[in-house]
């Protein structure tokens, strides 16, 4: 559904959008009365089920759908917040302790959360253009943000108050909370070099999010100023579990295994033990590996990894701040931070 001022983006140029279909549209096409077909589409008992059907069939024709908004016209506000997040980050509770922190700020307030999930894997795009196209939220958090992210060129073209958990690169000034992976990739190495690994790999973001660059960076200047040399490891945190496991496993077992791995997931620490150990090494003995955690499991699973605790909890609280500011008219360039990595307690 489109309103008539409303835009949309396609090829990389602006146009008009097309008029949203209403119940009115329906009642026009059907020769019904609109009281008439909002009761069908309700499956109302006292509609009769050939009426119901060609009510249905129309509004699927027309791609109908209801607007939240528009059924509170008294305040014309939805009191939704929506957080498009993938699915594929739920492992080690990084989906869970986003809903907790979001959870924890909305619960003081009007609003309440719905979770609008999507595989990294499938168009970003798609839950975006849903919630715009049916107004079903009042405004948005987004994750997995990228350098030129289309999603935050639509949503400011369109006026949708959003937050993203990570920074973009594209000119548009919006509120974000982000984590300094600079920071800790940087000390990861620090970490690994104080321990006399020098030949360190890395199991980085995939490049098309802005914080693969965040970490390169922070990577790159370890090594440079720890003295250390990059192994090349040929995975990424969005492969498989399995894929990573096994590109490890045949790391390890090459002429050119490294004595250090840096981890950009806990998830993906997991796997990447498991090569190390399919390959007959051992954590703490032949090599040594850093990883980023959001819970304690990885310290409870092997206590050799060496965790630097991201607090994603935190960042659900932030971000559900910043959207709501937003709603509420504070300028976007107040609404940003960053937080620190945290190393574990002594």
């Amino acid at each position: 559904m489109y309103e008539m001022d409303s835009k949309k983006i396609t090829g990389g140029t602006t146009q008009a959008a097309p008029e949203r279909p209403t119940l009115k549209t329906i009642a026009f096409m059907t020769g019904l009365g609109i009281t008439t077909v909002s009761r069908a589409l309700k499956d109302a008992p006292d509609i009769g089920a050939e009426t119901k059907e060609r009510v249905r069939m129309v509004a699927r024709q027309l791609g109908y759908q209801p607007n939240r908004a528009g059924v509170r016209l008294r305040t014309g506000k939805t009191n939704v917040i929506a957080l498009v997040l993938s699915i594929d980050e739920e492992i080690m509770g990084f989906t869970s302790q986003m809903v907790f922190g979001i959870s924890e700020v909305l619960a003081d307030t009007q609003y309440h959360l719905v979770v609008t999930p999507y595989s990294h894997s499938k168009d970003p795009m798609v839950p975006v253009r849903y919630i715009l196209d049916t107004g079903s939220a009042d405004g948005v958090i987004i994750s997995r943000t990228e350098p030129d992210d289309p999603r935050v060129r639509l949503m400011h073209e369109r006026g949708l108050p959003f937050a993203t958990h990570g920074r973009t690169d594209m000119g548009i000034v919006h509120p974000f909370h982000d984590f300094d992976n600079e920071t800790f990739a940087r000390e990861a190495v620090r970490a690994l070099v104080a321990k006399g690994r020098r030949r360190i790999a890395l199991l980085q973001p995939p490049t098309k999010l802005s914080f693969h660059t965040h970490t390169r960076i922070g990577f790159q200047t370890g090594l440079h100023q720890y003295g250390a040399e990059e192994i090349p490891l040929r995975a990424t945190i969005d492969s498989s579990l399995a894929d990573i496991r096994d590109t490890v496993e045949k790391l390890m077992r090459s002429p050119h295994a490294p004595d250090g791995i840096v981890c950009s997931s806990g998830g993906g620490a997991i796997a990447v033990n498991a090569g190390i150990e399919a390959a007959g090494f051992r954590l703490g003995h032949n090599l040594d590996m850093v990883a980023k955690q959001s819970t304690d499991v990885l310290n409870w699973i092997r206590p050799e990894i060496i965790t630097i605790y991201e607090d994603v909890r935190h960042s659900g609280r932030e971000l559900a701040k910043a959207v709501i500011s937003r709603i509420d008219g504070v300028e976007p360039e107040f609404l940003q931070n960053i937080s620190s990595p945290v190393w574990p307690k002594a």
